[in-house]
């Protein structure tokens, strides 16, 4: 098989032997749910908190607010996600093993968890005449009939194949009437230690097209995707589209920009793709509640996308919900192969949450502009530098993947679950101003800024120090800045009190929402203000709880002999006293060893506990 492919260098398309890999066609044995109905004298046991959550539930209703963790309405699995879409901290998009567009955190925090009929790749195939002989959605979903049903659906799901290894996914079509095989290649810069491109808004797609016929092809490939998240109650105002191209440095990029609003914060998704010797690019917007006429006939008669309404331009598009499509075509000879470069990325520079004034930029806007016109200068660089992240992603997981004493389930699990820095609801903020101002230039967050991840996509808190104990490995090892900035962004928090006064759901008792003297919780919820309204847990008195305190004193630790940073522990040993001085009113007895307090007074936060800790 040669390559044709000209501009940048040869790709490598090679699915890795190790991963999670799944068929189109692969159905799940057993079904999950989060539903769990306790015992009968588990209920009885905890009956007054659940009536005093039911009250909660409804406080968060009237003031039209999500609670923080729904024990109602759970979100329940539904057995389709494989490697999401995006860098550190600038929202990601999930895409589903079968090659949906999924899953959105666009507003920081928040997930939708919606398919996207509109956000598609199609590949059009036409003979040596230019006639098109092939044409279909590269996707295994069925047409709703309500929308895009003059698209040609359901492509055979026994055809096609899937391997995920974050930050990288690698999805197979074969195409057997024409001898022609495609392979998907996701890329989000997700790379340890490299601060600058890890918090890139998105990722690019790789697709090797391989015609292993006798005959002369010319295929296209088309990108389509609409505006919104798949919740038009975020919406609040009309979206638009506009064209763009990008010629420097002899790369050129081009594609279209999707100009959202959500919640008040403006959003641009950039669409686009890499324009080589070979390579035809076209554009074209259509409405995503049509039949989609629009971009079906221009494929079908042309191999490429063209306005044929007379008279008027379609390059720019404004309604309500806007969609658009872009098109690399190349000529395919019999036996070679050639790589049609494709870019996703979300522009949502300046951020504000429901309760706070504050307006932050994300940190992503610390190399490109934070005016919301960074989407062309993201792509670019994306396309030129997209071969440099293989080669660092590569020399960090071969060292796991060719260990022969591994076991294949780890090496593809300890890269996959790092999927949840990037895609659990994380934030990566520049600092404020006034912070700027007061901040030491050796403190981690004038350089590297703020950052938060959920505890879990249903329990929305940012920074959960309980459970972040255990998962701040994977920042310590792999990006240590932001391991350091979450520890002094909580060093901050422990010798304040935060005085506004709360009744507990365990017991009923009120008390203040942060204590002196005591490690939070966590550091807040999106929908409030985070990192000001700290301990958005309302559940306990946490300043009670027996191991938060002696975390803290452990990390600071654990930092120290990986960090080797004299500097580090400096900063954080006055308050490391502090909570240990805390920690020693609960040795009840003086016998040097913690009594816990017949509550639940710790991370098992229904487990009542006695005795020695």
């Amino acid at each position: 098989m040669s390559s044709v492919d000209g501009g940048l260098d040869d790709d490598t398309s090679g699915v890795p032997e190790y991963g999670w890999k799944v068929d189109f066609d692969h159905q799940f044995p057993d079904p999950r749910t989060p539903n769990y109905i306790p015992r009968i004298k588990q209920i009885l046991q905890l009956l007054p908190l659940i009536i005093r959550y039911l009250f909660y539930m409804l406080l968060c209703f009237l003031k039209g607010q999500k609670p923080i963790m729904d024990f109602f309405f759970p979100i329940k699995s539904k057995h389709m996600y494989g490697v999401p879409l995006g860098g550190i901290g600038g929202g990601t998009i999930g895409r589903g093993f079968k090659g949906e567009f999924c899953r959105y955190q666009i507003v920081p925090g928040m997930y939708e968890y919606e398919t996207v009929q509109a956000n598609q790749f199609i590949i059009n195939i036409q003979n040596s005449e230019n006639i098109t002989v092939y044409n279909n959605v590269l996707s295994c979903l069925k047409c709703n009939n309500k929308t895009l049903y003059n698209w040609k659906w359901d492509f055979p799901s026994n055809q096609c194949k899937y391997t995920g290894l974050y930050p990288r996914s690698w999805t197979e079509y074969l195409i057997p009437e024409f001898n022609i095989k495609l392979i998907c290649k996701q890329i989000s810069p997700i790379i340890p230690h490299n601060y600058k491109d890890s918090c890139i808004p998105g990722g690019v797609f790789i697709w090797s097209v391989e015609n292993n016929s006798n005959e002369q092809y010319s295929v296209s490939l088309t990108f389509t995707f609409a505006s919104g998240n798949g919740i038009s109650a975020y919406n609040t105002d009309q979206a638009s589209c506009e064209p763009f191209n990008l010629n420097e440095d002899g790369i050129e990029v081009a594609g279209s920009l999707i100009h959202n609003c959500f919640k008040e914060m403006k959003c641009t998704y950039v669409i686009g793709g890499l324009i080589k010797e070979g390579t035809a690019f076209s554009q074209l917007n259509f409405d995503p509640k049509s039949n989609g006429m629009t971009i079906s006939k221009s494929l079908n008669l042309f191999g490429e996308l063209r306005d044929m309404q007379l008279g008027h331009s379609n390059l720019y598009m404004r309604k309500e919900e806007v969609a658009s499509a872009v098109c690399l075509k190349q000529c395919l000879l019999p036996n070679t192969l050639v790589t049609y470069e494709f870019g996703l990325f979300i522009d949502m520079p300046k951020i504000k949450f429901p309760k706070s004034n504050t307006e932050y930029f994300r940190y992503y806007t610390k190399f490109f502009d934070n005016n919301g016109t960074a989407g062309p200068k993201i792509m670019h660089y994306s396309m030129q530098n997209f071969k440099n992240w293989e080669k660092e992603i590569e020399n960090w997981q071969n060292p796991i993947l060719n260990n022969s004493l591994l076991p294949d389930w780890y090496k593809s699990a300890i890269f996959n679950e790092v999927y949840f820095v990037a895609d659990g609801g994380s934030v990566w903020l520049l600092p404020l101003k006034e912070d700027s101002e007061r901040l030491d230039i050796t403190d981690p967050r004038y350089q590297y800024g703020y950052f938060g991840y959920l505890e879990g996509h249903e329990y929305r808190m940012y920074n959960t120090y309980d459970v972040h104990f255990y998962a701040s490995f994977t920042l310590a090892k792999l990006w240590p800045k932001l391991q350091a900035s979450i520890q002094y962004m909580f060093r901050d928090t422990i010798d304040n009190s935060l005085n506004i006064t709360r009744k507990h759901l365990s017991c009923g008792t009120s008390g203040l929402r942060k204590y002196k003297y005591s490690v939070p919780h966590d550091l807040g919820d999106p929908e409030e203000d985070p990192f000001n309204l700290v301990n958005a847990y309302l559940v306990h008195d946490v300043s009670e709880w027996r191991d938060l305190n002696l975390k803290f004193v452990l990390q600071c630790y654990r930092d120290y002999i990986m960090f080797g940073d004299n500097k580090y522990l400096a900063d954080m040993y006055p308050q490391i006293k502090n909570v240990m001085e805390k920690s020693l009113t609960w040795d009840t007895n003086g016998d040097g060893m913690i009594e816990n307090s017949g509550t639940a007074d710790q991370t098992f936060d229904t487990w009542i506990m006695t005795g020695i800790r």
